[in-house]
This record gives C-alpha cells, sequence and structure tokens, in this order.
C-alpha cells in the first residue's frame, strides 16, 4: 500500500519522521466518540440529500450506477454565502519562515474541542488513480455540511472493491503517512476573518477552519498529495494532459499549465471537430513521472465552472453536484438548476468521467509538448522556447490574470498581472523543486515547450480558434515557426492580424514583461528565507533575454 495508515507499536515514538505536534493534533480528532465512519458513496449522497438546505433538483444524475450511485439518484444543488471561492491569504503553511508551530497547533486543538458535542462524519478517498501514485486521505467535517462531504467523495475516488485491490498493489511509499484532513467550516475567529487553512505539508496534514468553499477541500487535498509526489520522483502539476493518437500509430502527448480561467479546461476537452482520437488524462490535476515520463491522473471526475454551459448544454448531463447556482421551475415544474453565473461569479459543478469518453487514468507515452497559458499582452499569442533554461524559468514566471475562482484580500487588484510558478498557487514545497523537475523533462527528455497567451496581445482578445488552430499545427507537426526578432532561443508562430514590428514602444512593453520576471525572481530570494530561491541560470536566462531585445532595437535605430 502506498501511504501508511496502521503502525507498530515500536513505530509510534517521536523519532518516527511520519509524526509531528501538528499531525498527531490532528489525527487525534478521527478517533472520538462523536464520529461517524461514511463507508459508500451511496450513503454520502443520502446525507446531502438530507442536509437542510440541499436542493434535489429534478435531474437525473446520467448513468448513476457506473459512477457508484443508486439508479434513482438526482442532481443535488447547495449553496455557500458571500464567499464562491478560494482564499489564499487564508492558507499558512508549517515549516514556512514566521509561521508558529505552537501557535496553530493550539488553534486547532481548541477548534477541535468545539466540535466534541457534534456529530463528526470520517470519510477516505484515494488520491491518485494507478498502481504508480496512489495514497489515502481522510477527511473529517461536522454534522451540516454533508454537501461538501459528498463532493470530497466524488471528486476523488471512493474506496470500492476495484480501487481497493489496486491500491494493496500500488507502489509503496515508505516515509508518507495517510492524508489527514479536518475541517470546521463553522469556525469563526476575528483574528482570522478570511477563515484559517493551516498545512504540514511534510507530515502530511491540514486543518481548514472557517471556510465553506468545497474548492478549498479539494485543492487542500491536492496540495498534499502534490507534496507527496514532488518527494517521490514526480512534477506536480496544475493543468490538462491529453494524447493525440495519430495515424500510424503515432502518439502526441500534450500537457497544459494554467490558472482557472485560462483556457486549460477548454484546450483539455476540445474533440476539434472529429478530426482526432483523443485520449484525456485530466483537466486539472496530475503528476508526471521524471523517470520515465508517464502521467497519472488524481481525480475521476472534474469540478468545472457553470458560467458557460447554460442549461440546454449538452455537458450539463453529466454534472453530479452543483455549487453556488441559481434554481428555478421549468415549463412542466420541475426544479432546474441556472447556470452561467447569474446568481454569482465562478458557479461550480462536478461532473463525472463520462463527461469524457475517451477518458484514460495513466498515460504511459511519455509527454511531448508542456504549454504554459499566459495571459501577458506583450507575448504574442504562440510562441516555442528551445532552451530547457529558459523554458523552465517561463513556467516558475508564468503570467496571468486572478480569476472568480479566487477570494482576494482587500485591497489586492483582481485585473493587475500576477505571477503564479506552474500555475500552481497550492505549492508547499521549495519552488526550485518544481523548476529542476520541467527544467530536466525538457532537457533530457526532450520536451518541446511552447507559451500560449490566451488573453490578449496587446490591445486584442486571442481567439479560442486561433489558439486551437496552432495546436492542431504543433500536433500534426506543420507548425511553421519564425525567429521571433534577434531572440536566440525563441520563435514565434504567424497567425494572422497578430504581429507587431520590434520598435520602440513594443520594445519597452517587453522590457517591461521580462523585467516583472527578473523582479519576481529577486524579490523570491529574500522572501520566505530564502526558500524559493532558483539557480543563478535562472536569472541569468532572463537578463540574456533582455540583452538579445535591446541589440535589436539598437540594429534597427542605426539601419
Amino acid at each position: 500500500m502506498a501511504s501508511i495508515t496502521h503502525f507498530k507499536r515500536d513505530e509510534i515514538n517521536k523519532s518516527n519522521p511520519i509524526f509531528s505536534q501538528i499531525r498527531t493534533t490532528i489525527e487525534t480528532v478521527f478517533y472520538g466518540n462523536n464520529v461517524v465512519n461514511i463507508n459508500s458513496l451511496k450513503e454520502a449522497y443520502k446525507l446531502a440529500e438530507s442536509s437542510p438546505g440541499t436542493i434535489v433538483t429534478d435531474m437525473p444524475v446520467h448513468r448513476p450506477e457506473e459512477i457508484g450511485l443508486d439508479k434513482d439518484a438526482k442532481i443535488l444543488l447547495f449553496n455557500d454565502g458571500a464567499v464562491t471561492g478560494r482564499c489564499a491569504a487564508a492558507r499558512r503553511i508549517i515549516g514556512e519562515e514566521g509561521v508558529d508551530t505552537s501557535y496553530y497547533a493550539e488553534t486547532i486543538r481548541d477548534a477541535a474541542n468545539k466540535t466534541r458535542y457534534r456529530k463528526m462524519y470520517h470519510a477516505q478517498a484515494y488520491v491518485g488513480l494507478h498502481e504508480d501514485f496512489m495514497v489515502k486521505a481522510h477527511l473529517l467535517i461536522p454534522e451540516g455540511h454533508e454537501n461538501i462531504l459528498y463532493n470530497w467523495l466524488l471528486n476523488f475516488q471512493y474506496l470500492n472493491e476495484t480501487y481497493v485491490s489496486m491500491y494493496e498493489k500500488s507502489r509503496t511509499f515508505k516515509s508518507e503517512g495517510d492524508i489527514y484532513i479536518f475541517s470546521d467550516p463553522d469556525w469563526e475567529s476575528e483574528a482570522h476573518p478570511l477563515g484559517l487553512a493551516i498545512f504540514d505539508p511534510e507530515h502530511n496534514c491540514a486543518c481548514i477552519l472557517g471556510m465553506k468553499y468545497f474548492g478549498e477541500h479539494k485543492k487542500g487535498t491536492l496540495t498534499l498529495a502534490w507534496g507527496i509526489a514532488n518527494r517521490n520522483g514526480f512534477a506536480s502539476c496544475h493543468g490538462g494532459l491529453k494524447r493525440y493518437n495519430l495515424d500510424g500509430n503515432h502518439k502526441y502527448t500534450v500537457s497544459v499549465f494554467g490558472l482557472s480561467g485560462s483556457g486549460k479546461s477548454t484546450i483539455t476537452h476540445e474533440k476539434h471537430d472529429g478530426k482526432y482520437d483523443i485520449s484525456i488524462l485530466h483537466d486539472d490535476a496530475y503528476v508526471i513521472s521524471t523517470e520515465d515520463g508517464s502521467s497519472v491522473a488524481l481525480e475521476p471526475s472534474y469540478f468545472d465552472k457553470t458560467q458557460d454551459y447554460p442549461l440546454n448544454s449538452e455537458a450539463n448531463k453529466y454534472l453530479i453536484t452543483v455549487q453556488n447556482c441559481g434554481a428555478t421551475l421549468d415549463e412542466d415544474g420541475k426544479c432546474v438548476i441556472v447556470t452561467e453565473d447569474l446568481r454569482n461569479g465562478n458557479g461550480r459543478a462536478i461532473k463525472s468521467r463520462l463527461w469524457t469518453d475517451n477518458r484514460v487514468n495513466k498515460i504511459d507515452e511519455p509527454v511531448d509538448a508542456i504549454v504554459w497559458l499566459m495571459k501577458d499582452p506583450a507575448i504574442p499569442p504562440v510562441l516555442k522556447i528551445k532552451d530547457p533554461v529558459l523554458a523552465a524559468v517561463m513556467g516558475a514566471t508564468l503570467a496571468t490574470k486572478r480569476t472568480t475562482a479566487e477570494r482576494l484580500a482587500k485591497g489586492v487588484d483582481k485585473d493587475a498581472l500576477v505571477i503564479e510558478p506552474y500555475a500552481n498557487p497550492f505549492r508547499t514545497y521549495p519552488l526550485g523543486d518544481d523548476y529542476s523537475k520541467f527544467k530536466k523533462l525538457f532537457e533530457e527528455r526532450k520536451v518541446d515547450c511552447y507559451i500560449f497567451n490566451t488573453g490578449f496581445y496587446l490591445d486584442k482578445k486571442v481567439p479560442k480558434g486561433a489558439t486551437l488552430s496552432a495546436l492542431e499545427l504543433i500536433v500534426e507537426g506543420k507548425a511553421e515557426f519564425k525567429p521571433w526578432g534577434s531572440f536566440t532561443d525563441i520563435e514565434y508562430l504567424p497567425i494572422e492580424g497578430f504581429y507587431r514590428d520590434m520598435d520602440e514602444e513594443y520594445k519597452d512593453m517587453l522590457n517591461n514583461s521580462i523585467d516583472y520576471r527578473i523582479n519576481f525572481l529577486e524579490n523570491v530570494k529574500k522572501a520566505k528565507g530564502g526558500r524559493d530561491k532558483l539557480p543563478e541560470e535562472a536569472l541569468e536566462a532572463l537578463y540574456r533575454m533582455k540583452d538579445e531585445l535591446n541589440n535589436e532595437v539598437e540594429e534597427r535605430v542605426a539601419l
């Protein structure tokens, strides 16, 4: 079995690296006499169906028995209050500079004690869907939050005969304990008005307090699973991955990385009007082996936005649950959902794996291309990065915009350009770990690197069709890239209507874009005690870009 649930008695001591003050504090709560174990997905459905405030729609779950539900299961809708997104400002990582372990251990003890008069539910699931990577996770949450429990079991893999057998044969991680997450969404504190999410990533545990949004629980679980992957020879990926099964038994695997709203789900699920035979791994969470380049999905279902799917959309056929959306009655008096973010931003739904009839849990073939999805107006729609160091650096300085999926602290500009390394705001380990792993993929496994700008190029929106057409050319080996200015390691793909001469005005814009990345890497040298500092070669690659850019402009002026 991959992670450790049970210990020999002589292993239960303070010298065992699996244990810590925070982990022991969290795991202990799971064994209270007020805890009820939830042993099946059907049981979780019934609890959620009966939970106060749940809207049991008249929309049936599609082929429910194939996903572990009874044949009469309905799509359940549950709405939160004002908060409908994740809050990075509420996260605290044990081990980071300035994070007081004793203070947060005391906070967790007090929160746990306040749940003693409440019924608590304990659910278990697997994160990872193949023997190469599977770990067991536990969630403890109070009565009244059955919908979070049900969604969590739907999002990850609930325990059934097939997966229990698979887990027993899975690769063992000898120094990794199970994941434990204790949650009390009703917790309140004047000291933490946004809530509090405490992570002890080295010991695979977390405490989520005062946060009702399901996404906190989903990404909180993935945070810990990605940490385990990082320690055991995998690159942790927040993105989408698909394989094109081409003629002549040729295959081409593409991995796209981007934040919510960047287009990663759109690109991953794009069917290209049936031109290709496509296999989809996942659109949000997976790991890539740095040893053989294979990939494993971490989740069976999809946590998708509902803003682009009106009620009659074919995609809504595959909904299992819906969060933060409206409801109304149709012409037959049946209760149905109101999507398109009419009620609030960031309406969400869990879709079953049946949404993709070409779904796989592992792709054995090594990834061929990695695409950084950005929203930097200085960058053309499609670039190819040929230098492995610069390719890894551009991922480490991935520039994008915030979305409605995030709850921002007061004063934060949601429209400002921000850098989110490798599109993964859930990293709890040093940034250099990701940098070295992706550099290895580019350098040793010869993975191609591209940047797709899915936002605006200058003041012109890059249409989805242009992005997808470019992807098709790359997959088919027909993309004709051209030198971009005097950059030696960057080429661009010509797209009609998206070209700008390297004049002084554009030079200033590009210089600012590069400087923004340089400043970010300079700042991480000092932040968190230098924990995320990258090798000097990363900065050198960016300074080389500046030199090449400015030489190009100087040559044009001389002419």
